[in-house]
């Protein structure tokens, strides 16, 4: 791989600390959700932020499979909802439901949009075979 770009953000106190970037343009107070034994604190879940960069990626390679096809994108959202639940097992599992909305596309072109971006996402690809993603046209 030939390295465009790098970036880092440190973690103290775990789920119930902070996190922050060397640059200072994330600093975030975080919290436990209750449903997770936290105390539901008013900062950031690690999940937010996961969803936050896998909503803007995925949506980024929706406009380049788009555009391949001549599909309009303006005023196209993707929602990434992430859950974290338990295996059978006990240990902690990621899931994630990705919905995009294209206005004036039709389901079936959403549809397709959603698989062919699926494919070239790199937070796909790094989570392909190791989380449940549901993709959805809304």
């Amino acid at each position: 791989m030939k390295t465009m770009y790098t970036t880092s953000a440190t973690a103290q106190g775990g789920r119930k600390g902070r996190v922050a970037t060397p640059d200072g343009k994330l600093d975030l107070q975080l919290s436990m959700p209750k449903e997770m034994g936290g105390d539901g604190g008013e900062g950031t879940k690690p999940e937010q932020l996961f969803a936050s960069g896998y909503s803007a990626c995925f949506l980024s390679a929706v406009e380049l499979v788009a555009k391949k096809k001549g599909i309009s994108t303006e005023n196209a959202k993707l929602t990434a909802e992430v859950s974290i639940g338990k295996n059978e097992d006990g240990s902690l599992q990621l899931s994630a439901k990705l919905q995009l909305s294209v206005p004036g596309a039709d389901k079936s072109q959403v549809e397709k949009l959603l698989e062919e971006a699926h494919q070239v996402c790199p937070y796909s690809r790094a989570t392909r075979g190791n989380i449940e993603v549901d993709l959805q046209a809304v």
